[in-house]
C-alpha cells in the first residue's frame, strides 16, 4: 500500500500558521503588527504602487499576507544539529553563514528556508537561527557555569525527536502524524517564563551580554520574534507609531528606493516581561526580562555579488560619517546621510539588470520581430522578454545587528571582539550551509532557460 505524506511545504504552512496562532496569544501586540501591515499591503496592491515593484504576478503577491520570518538563539552545536533535522522535515534548508560578532553580538547564524522557486512561491517561511558563542564569554567561571546549564536542558519534546526520526526513515510523515509534530515542535519555541538559573546567575549573564542571559536562562528558544513582511515599510512605520507602538527610531537597510533592494527592517522595543527565578529553598523569586520585540520588513531584489559588494560599499561609507544611535537622537542625519550616499545604486529595473547588480525572473509576453537578435537585451527592447525583480529570502548581518542592538542597548556594542569562524558553526550543524548567491544565480539561469525554450518552440511552430 502507497504511503501518502503530506508535503513539506505543507507541513511547513502549517507550523507557520500554528506559530504565528501562538505568538499572537504570548505577545499581544504582534496582532498589531499584522493587522497594521496587512492594511499596508491592500493599500499598495490597490495602488500604481504595485506597478513599481514589478512583482511576479500570483507567484509574488499571493504569498506575502501568509509570509514570516521567525528568529530563534540556540546554545549548544546539539541543539543546532537536531534543529537542523526538524527543519529538514518542513523543507527547510540553511542558507547563508551570518558572524554577528562583527556587531558586538556573541553569535553566529543561518536562515533556515526553502530553496526552490515553487517551493519559496507555496510558503517561504523561513526561521534566522543563531547559535550561541560561549567561547566568547571572558569569565572563564561563568563561562563554564552556562555551558552546565545549557548541558542539562532538552529543548525538543521525546515524540518531536522520534517524529522526526520517522521522517528520516520513511521519507515523510502522513497527515495525522504531520499535525502531531507541528504540535510537539511548536513545544520548543514556547515561553516559558520560569527561568533555569537563580537571580544571582541571571544578573551574572547580563552583566556579560543580555543575549547571552536570553539563552542561557530559560527552558528553551523561545520564539524571539515573529516577522510579517509588508509592500511599504515606511507606511507600516507610521502605523506603528499611531497606535502607540514603541517603533525603532531607523529603519535598518537600504534607504526608500522606487525599486527596493535587499532588506529594510524596523521593530517595536523589546517587552519587559515578567519572569521567576528558582530560590534555594525551592521557591521563586520574581523578576522580569527583556528579549522579544516585534518586527516588520519589507522585501526587495535579491543583488548579485557585484550589487552586493556597492551595497556594502555605501553602507560602510554611510555608517563612516554616521553611526545611528540605539536611542534615534540622530535619525533625520542618518537616514538624510544614507539617501545622498545611496544615489550612486541605480533604482531602475532595467539598469540594474543591465549593469548585472540584481537577479530577476523573466516571462514571455510576445513574439519577436523579425530580425530580432537573439540576446537578452535585444529581446527586453522588443517586449518579447519582461522581468522582474528575483525576492531576497535572506538576511543582512549589520541590519540583524541594528535590530538587536535596538534592543540590547549601545552599552553591548564593544563588549565582544569579532572571531569569524564558518568552519565551526557548520561542524556543530552536520552539513554545509548553501551559498545564497549560487542559489539566487541558479532560479535567474533557470528562468531565462525556460523562455528561451519556450521562444524556441513557438518560433519552430511558426
Amino acid at each position: 500500500m502507497t504511503r501518502r505524506f503530506r508535503s513539506p511545504n505543507q507541513i511547513r504552512a502549517d507550523f507557520s500558521a500554528a506559530m504565528s496562532a501562538m505568538y499572537r496569544t504570548e505577545v499581544p501586540a504582534y496582532g498589531d503588527l499584522v493587522k497594521i501591515v496587512g492594511q499596508t499591503n491592500v493599500t499598495v496592491l490597490n495602488s500604481p504602487a504595485r506597478d513599481a515593484l514589478n512583482l511576479t504576478p500570483d507567484e509574488d503577491t499571493t504569498r506575502i499576507s501568509q509570509e514570516r520570518h521567525g528568529a530563534i538563539r540556540l546554545g549548544t552545536a546539539a541543539e543546532l544539529a537536531m534543529m537542523a533535522r526538524v527543519f529538514r522535515v518542513m523543507g527547510m534548508h540553511p542558507v547563508g553563514y551570518y558572524d554577528l560578532s562583527v556587531a558586538s553580538v556573541p553569535v553566529h547564524s543561518t536562515a533556515f528556508r526553502p530553496i526552490a522557486r515553487a517551493d519559496l512561491a507555496e510558503n517561504p517561511f523561513r526561521v534566522f537561527t543563531s547559535l550561541l558563542r560561549l567561547e566568547l564569554i571572558a569569565d572563564a567561571a561563568l563561562r563554564e557555569k552556562a555551558q552546565a546549564v545549557l548541558d542539562r536542558r532538552q529543548i525538543f519534546t521525546e515524540t518531536a525527536i522520534a517524529l522526526t526520526e520517522t521522517a528520516e526513515a520513511n521519507g515523510g510523515l502522513e497527515d495525522g502524524d504531520a499535525a502531531d509534530f507541528v504540535r510537539e515542535v511548536l513545544e520548543t519555541f514556547r515561553w516559558h517564563p520560569e527561568a533555569c538559573v537563580d537571580a544571582e546567575t541571571f544578573a551574572a549573564l547580563i552583566k556579560a551580554h543580555r543575549l547571552i542571559a536570553d539563552v542561557v536562562s530559560f527552558r528553551g528558544p523561545h520564539i524571539n520574534h515573529l516577522t510579517p513582511r509588508t509592500l511599504d515599510i515606511d507606511a507600516a512605520q507610521d502605523g506603528m507609531i499611531a497606535r502607540g507602538l514603541p517603533a525603532k527610531a531607523i529603519i535598518e537597510g537600504p534607504p526608500r528606493r522606487t525599486c527596493p533592494i535587499l532588506l529594510r527592517q524596523t521593530a517595536f522595543k523589546a517587552l519587559d516581561e515578567p519572569v521567576r527565578f528558582p530560590t534555594p529553598a525551592g521557591g521563586w523569586h520574581d523578576g522580569h526580562h527583556t528579549a522579544r520585540f516585534g518586527e516588520i520588513e519589507q522585501r526587495g531584489a535579491a543583488l548579485t555579488p557585484k550589487g552586493r559588494t556597492l551595497y556594502d560599499q555605501l553602507l560602510a561609507e554611510v555608517r563612516a560619517a554616521v553611526l545611528p544611535a540605539a536611542d534615534g537622537t540622530n535619525t533625520a542625519e542618518y537616514d538624510a546621510k544614507l539617501a545622498e550616499v545611496f544615489r550612486k545604486f541605480p533604482d531602475d529595473w532595467r539598469k540594474l539588470y543591465d549593469q548585472g547588480l540584481a537577479y530577476f525572473k523573466f516571462a514571455v509576453t510576445g513574439m519577436p520581430p523579425p530580425g530580432t537578435p537573439q540576446d537578452v537585451a535585444a529581446l527586453l527592447d522588443a517586449g518579447v522578454l519582461t522581468l522582474s525583480p528575483i525576492i531576497y529570502e535572506d538576511f543582512l548581518p549589520v541590519s540583524a545587528a541594528g535590530i538587536f542592538q535596538s534592543n540590547l542597548g549601545d552599552e553591548a556594542r564593544d563588549r565582544v571582539q569579532p572571531v569569524s569562524n564558518q568552519q565551526q558553526f557548520e561542524a556543530a550543524l552536520g552539513v554545509p550551509v548553501a551559498d545564497e548567491f549560487a542559489l539566487y544565480d541558479a532560479l535567474q539561469a533557470d528562468s531565462l532557460a525556460a523562455c528561451l525554450r519556450q521562444l524556441s518552440g513557438t518560433t519552430s511552430s511558426g
